[in-house]
């Protein structure tokens, strides 16, 4: 092994607060979809969309009538949706689009099937953003799909996003761009200094993202400094819950100094094996004096949290092997009392109105097998960061689609 003043330094993107923002938050599709659809046909020169899900239903036509008018008068359409999350657009709705002008890439789009089902379920583009003209961003977990809007019936999906103005929206677009260009312009934009943007508001705020190179914890990380150094309250609103052991240690350390500390996750999940994940957890917080809120009304999509009364985050990245160990995730990190105050109203009316407080299981005949489940599932949550670095590693590419299919670029 090299001397450490040998090794070559391996870069990090900056964790620095960027001052100047301003974020609005928006609640399910019916107040993120008019926002984005509307700053999309407002777009003068550039937009860049990134997104896990497409589909071809009513807000998906939607989506696509606003990238045509965008492209058609001009503006700099990017639009990156993942193989897996976004497997059967129709051709058409592709052409359409391509035709118009707008790039329109595919990331990971290939993935043998057998009986139906695709292969290529790891290491997913599970970011949601988009960026117009550089000067407007939005953020969070809502995917472009029907059952994001009340009117899809019970299984509607609650989540969150936000809408972002100010200096930080300069280091989303970068970010963004990078996904989409080849490697020489990658390299350039890279080199060029961001561009200066007015201030837009009051709020700090930290572009944060997660993948299988350089910043493979990164979102995980912050969680845990806001943890550790939490003195008040937390509160966690995550669809997919079964983080790593330092995460869980993290949270049961804040609840034992006296942090108020509180879970709301899915009691009526889209997929049931979600739920009994989380309820394998429940015990160990429980008793450390975390409390467990299950949303019930439906299922939760949510990825935000608040931690005192100025730190929040929103993003793609749930708290579970896939997004902290696998996925390409990216959250926003929020410092600004009014933001928090804001998203601790919403978080607090849901705990109180349509959510289920789960109590501690009564200690009986069964608490010798509640120990040994208790001390494998700490042992599996322990090692799980490093086994998924055993997983598949296959090198995802992204695929342009069209007649410039041929300049397809790496993944990012």
């Amino acid at each position: 092994m090299k001397p450490a003043a040998q090794r070559p330094a391996r870069p990090r993107r900056s964790s620095r607060w960027v001052p100047g923002n301003h974020f609005e938050l928006l609640e399910n599709g019916e107040e993120f979809f008019p926002a984005v659809f509307e700053a999309i046909r407002g777009a003068q020169r550039e937009v860049l969309l990134e997104t896990f899900i497409l589909f071809d239903d009513k807000i998906g036509r939607a989506l696509h009538a606003a990238l045509l008018e965008a492209a058609r008068r001009g503006a700099q359409v990017h639009v990156l949706v993942d193989g897996f999350g976004s497997p059967d657009l129709p051709p058409a709705f592709i052409d359409e689009l391509v035709q118009a002008g707008v790039h329109f890439r595919v990331f990971d789009p290939g993935g043998r099937r057998i009986f139906g089902r695709r292969l290529n379920v790891l290491r997913r583009m599970h970011r949601k953003i988009v960026v117009v003209d550089g000067e407007l961003a939005f953020i969070g977990g809502i995917n472009y799909s029907a059952d994001h809007v009340a009117d899809f019936g019970p299984q509607a999906k609650l989540d969150w996003a936000v809408c972002v103005r100010g200096p930080i929206v300069a280091h989303m677009q970068r970010f963004a761009r990078r996904a989409v260009l080849s490697k020489a312009e990658r390299q350039r934009e890279q080199r060029a200094s961001l561009p200066e943007l007015a201030r837009a508001g009051t709020a700090d705020a930290i572009f944060v993202t997660r993948d299988n190179d350089l910043h493979t914890n990164d979102i995980e990380r912050h969680y845990r400094i806001a943890l550790r150094t939490a003195r008040e309250r937390v509160v966690i609103a995550n669809a997919y819950f079964f983080p790593g052991w330092r995460l869980v240690r993290a949270m049961r350390r804040a609840a034992r100094r006296g942090v108020d500390v509180r879970l709301i996750l899915q009691g009526e999940p889209d997929m049931p094996i979600v739920k009994t994940a989380a309820r394998l957890l429940y015990d160990h917080l429980l008793r450390a004096g975390v409390h467990v809120y299950e949303y019930c009304e439906r299922p939760l999509h949510g990825k935000v949290a608040l931690m005192d009364r100025e730190w929040a985050t929103v993003g793609s990245s749930n708290l579970d092997p896939l997004s902290l160990s696998l996925n390409l995730e990216a959250n926003v990190i929020i410092g600004d009392a009014d933001f928090n105050a804001l998203l601790y109203r919403r978080l607090s009316r849901l705990m109180r109105e349509a959510c289920t407080n789960v109590q501690p299981e009564p200690q009986g005949a069964f608490e010798g097998l509640r120990l040994l489940r208790g001390y494998l599932l700490y042992h599996l949550m322990r090692w799980f960061p490093s086994w998924a670095g055993w997983l598949p590693r296959h090198q995802p590419t992204i695929s342009l689609a069209g007649s410039d299919a041929g300049h397809a670029g790496a993944a990012p």
